[in-house]
């Protein structure tokens, strides 16, 4: 169920007053509380998923615009309460109830049904305990793209290797070579055998025309002459490239074993029109397309779950809807089957893109249903599923450099929870009053937290000190023409900022503070231990 905001709360919220940062204040308050994310989370770092109890100052995340940034520290803490499991189809995250995520509310109404409607919310962050089933949340697609024409081919012949043929020095990166890497990637293993080392790739008896797509590559690029057997009894076919360089080369730029394997990162940053045959030569390998089927889908399988994550991030920038799947290991038929990562693509327009990379004519026959949509470099899906558990351990949080945000395997986080920074600029009336001359402030938080800290600068300019010390949060709630219960916190916060920035302007200036303001400074300092000890009591406790 959406939040009722006011029509004045919306106001505040799409259009603040005051909104910015004085860069020679009198006085500054800031307030805000701490969130964090369970062990385990999986965050968006160098093109793969780390825990993030792994990442470390300097390591780089990806950020809610789609960018890189670094990571400026990494804390953790004991938590002793309930926890919030969101799913989407990218994944799942678990989180301290107030963290923030990007997000659009779906108001009540049968219009917001639709997505003509829904598209024209804007975008903020909300509490993770704020957000419902068919509310909407916004993934990032990375932005960053550089062509590159070759790449080196440094692996020297071995002495001893008398069998081997030269083979160029650079290697073009065009499309026939980013196919090769996909089928690699897919159906490949390099044998190091010192009685035969060599590259080949696995294919059924039936798709002899990959084979040969690859005999043509390896002639084309490397001047390899590839060999190609059959195995009829077992309905497979084998490709075989004898190069001991170009075998040991392939094993350091895509790792060794089926579970290691990972697009090297130059790959992931390749304009994604160049991208496409990569695409194609994954599919060809380990994916699948079934059109005949009463739901039409493609899907693609791997062990590796480095690799199902990139060619999330591939399809992304393609902007096609994936959806991810892990299956857990299991014995069928007496056969056991590894761990392994799915993705499925079911959406109409999604498959319709698909199958024009893949060459596969398609002409959908169903009316769309669409309820993920791509825009301004963001992908817009729904959360599927909610789950509140209780829990009691560390949880770790990160501090971002530049962005304060993050981006986990399924979700856009900010790094932080409600911070509220408040500028105050002081000025002197004829009478010698000092007064509220000006204000700005700055809100890393959701629409509440900007709407009530907008709401009380207006309140607080021209003010003088002393009235400006009386402002509180009920006077914040009433000028906003109400808040719902949940948001109230906010206007506290608004509140504490306010007083923070006048004890911040009255203690530098060495003044008299107030008894009133200093009680207040008080209560602010100990309600941001209070909520930390509501939420992460310690095992002591």
């Amino acid at each position: 169920m959406a939040l009722d905001y006011t029509k004045e709360v919306m106001k505040h919220f799409t259009h603040p007053k005051n909104l910015g940062e004085m860069k020679d204040a009198d006085g500054i308050g800031k307030v805000g509380n701490i969130t964090c994310l369970v062990p385990g989370q999986k965050i968006h770092s160098n093109h793969s998923l780390i825990e993030i109890e792994k990442l470390d100052v300097g390591d780089s995340v990806l950020n809610h615009e789609g960018n890189p940034d670094k990571v400026s520290s990494n804390h953790s803490r004991e938590h002793n309460g309930k926890v919030i499991e969101l799913k989407n189809s990218l994944g799942k995250i678990k989180l301290t109830p107030e963290h923030l995520i990007l997000a659009i509310k779906t108001p009540k109404g049968q219009k917001f049904l639709r997505n003509k409607w829904r598209r024209t919310i804007v975008p903020s962050w909300y509490h993770a305990a704020d957000l419902n089933k068919r509310d909407i949340v916004l993934y990032p697609i990375v932005r960053k793209a550089e062509d590159i024409e070759t790449i080196d081919l440094n692996i020297p012949k071995l002495k001893w290797d008398f069998r081997s043929k030269s083979i160029p020095k650079k290697i073009p990166i065009n499309g026939d070579f980013l196919r090769l890497a996909g089928y690699y990637l897919s159906e490949g293993h390099a044998s190091l055998r010192i009685t035969n080392v060599c590259l080949n790739f696995s294919f059924h008896i039936d798709q002899k025309d990959y084979a040969n797509d690859i005999k043509s590559i390896a002639k084309e690029l490397f001047n390899l002459d590839a060999v190609i057997r059959e195995n009829i009894p077992h309905k497979t076919l084998v490709v075989y490239l004898h190069s001991a360089p170009l075998t040991r080369f392939f094993k350091d730029l895509f790792e060794k074993g089926a579970e290691n394997k990972r697009i090297p990162e130059f790959m992931m940053i390749l304009p994604s029109e160049k991208q496409k045959e990569l695409i194609k030569g994954l599919w060809r390998g380990d994916g699948y397309v079934n059109l005949k089927r009463a739901g039409p889908r493609a899907g693609y399988v791997t062990i590796s779950s480095t690799l199902i994550q990139q060619i999330k991030t591939l399809l992304l920038r393609q902007c096609i809807v994936p959806s991810m799947y892990e299956e857990a290991e299991q014995t069928i038929r007496g056969v056991k089957h590894r761990r392994s990562f799915r993705i499925h693509v079911g959406q109409r327009e999604s498959l319709v893109k698909l199958c024009k990379i893949l060459n596969i004519d398609y002409i959908p026959k169903s009316y769309p249903s669409i309820d993920s949509w791509f825009t301004n470099y963001n992908l817009y899906t729904p959360i599927t599923g909610i789950n509140k558990v209780d829990y009691i351990g560390k949880v770790h949080n990160l501090e971002v450099e530049n962005s304060h945000s993050f981006t986990s395997e399924a979700f856009t986080l900010h790094n932080c929870g409600d911070i509220i920074m408040i500028f105050i600029k002081i000025g002197k009336r004829k009478s010698g009053e000092e007064f509220i001359k000006d204000i700005k402030f700055k809100t890393l938080g959701c629409a509440a937290a900007i709407a009530t800290t907008s709401m009380m600068t207006v309140l607080a300019k021209g003010k003088t000190l002393s009235e400006a010390m009386k402002i509180t949060n009920s006077d914040v709630i009433k000028g906003l023409g109400g808040l719902p219960k949940i948001k109230h916190h906010c206007s506290l916060l608004a509140e504490e900022g306010l007083g923070e920035a006048l004890y911040h302007y009255l203690k530098s200036h060495k003044k008299q503070i107030p008894k009133s303001l200093e009680a207040k400074h008080k209560r602010a300092v100990l309600s941001q231990k209070a909520f930390h000890a509501k939420h992460d009591q310690s095992h002591k406790s």
